[in-house]
This record gives structure tokens, C-alpha cells and sequence, in this order.
């Protein structure tokens, strides 16, 4: 359960929203979308200037009419802003600054459950199963070796 546990964090990934060009109006983000797979835990980066953007989590309805008087929940002012991708479902990114919404600074994306999420409608796996399962086959060895080690120690 030990071992589980630690590899159980270490698959999270961050994302810097638009990569090198971060949280502004020139990146499609239809694009930069497509190219990832968002999973439970991951992190969105928004990396912009403080007082020209902005980024505001919204419902559905909202990202679709770029009207913010309601559907918002959470607003992200700092500049870098890191926000955590915390259930699987449907999430909706727009910067708030007038025009900049329609101008394209918006963009959804689906998180999925990640590799070490179980749902009630899954069997909880055994420590082995979920090494082996879990993680490719390079990690497999760091587990097995990790258990060899700690098997060494408690006999």
C-alpha cells in the first residue's frame, strides 16, 4: 500500500495554458486543447499579464455566450495562476476582459479519471495488480524492486 501510494501522485502533469505563448489573445486553443489528454489531478498553468487577462472558470452556457454575469465559478486574477484539475468532467476556461472571450481567449476541456482513480463500480486493486497494471514497464521494476527491499527488511 506504501508503494501505491507514493507512484499514486507522481502522474499528475502540468500544463502551461498555450504553452510558450501562454494565456493570451493569439493562441488557438482548440489546438493546443487537441493536443492533451487532461486527467484527475493534472494542473492548468495560466501564465499572463496581471490586469490584461484574466482566466474565469464558467458552466457551459457561459463559455458558449461569453456573457459573465452569471455561470461563473472561479475567477483567477494573479497572473500565474495554477488551477487543479479535480473531478472528471467538463471543464470551461474564458478570459473575462471585454472582447477578449469572443476573440478566442476560451476554451473546454474534458478531464478524465486518471490511471490511479477508481470509481465504486471498480474492484479496488491489490498493491501488485496495481503495480503492474498502473505503470509501464520501467515503474513495474522500481515497484518490484522496492518490495524486494522492503521484503528484505521485514523477514
Amino acid at each position: 500500500m506504501i508503494l501505491f501510494s507514493f507512484f499514486n501522485g507522481a502522474v499528475s502533469e502540468v500544463y502551461n495554458v498555450g504553452d510558450e505563448n501562454g494565456w493570451n489573445s493569439e493562441v488557438d486553443y482548440a489546438s493546443w486543447t487537441a493536443k492533451y489528454n487532461f486527467t484527475v489531478g493534472d494542473i492548468l498553468e495560466f501564465k499572463y499579464n496581471k490586469g490584461q487577462h484574466n482566466a474565469f472558470e464558467v458552466t457551459e452556457s457561459t463559455y458558449r455566450t461569453c456573457e459573465s454575469s452569471s455561470g461563473v465559478l472561479a475567477k483567477y486574477e494573479s497572473g500565474e495562476d495554477k488551477v487543479k484539475l479535480n473531478e472528471s468532467k467538463k471543464y470551461w476556461f474564458v478570459c473575462n476582459v471585454t472582447g477578449h472571450c469572443l476573440g478566442g481567449m476560451r476554451f473546454g476541456i474534458q478531464v478524465k479519471a486518471g490511471h490511479n482513480t477508481t470509481t465504486n463500480s471498480e474492484p479496488v486493486p491489490s498493491v501488485n495488480s496495481a503495480c503492474i497494471s498502473a505503470f509501464d514497464s520501467w515503474s513495474f521494476g522500481i515497484c518490484l524492486f522496492a518490495f524486494g527491499i522492503l521484503l528484505c527488511l521485514f523477514s
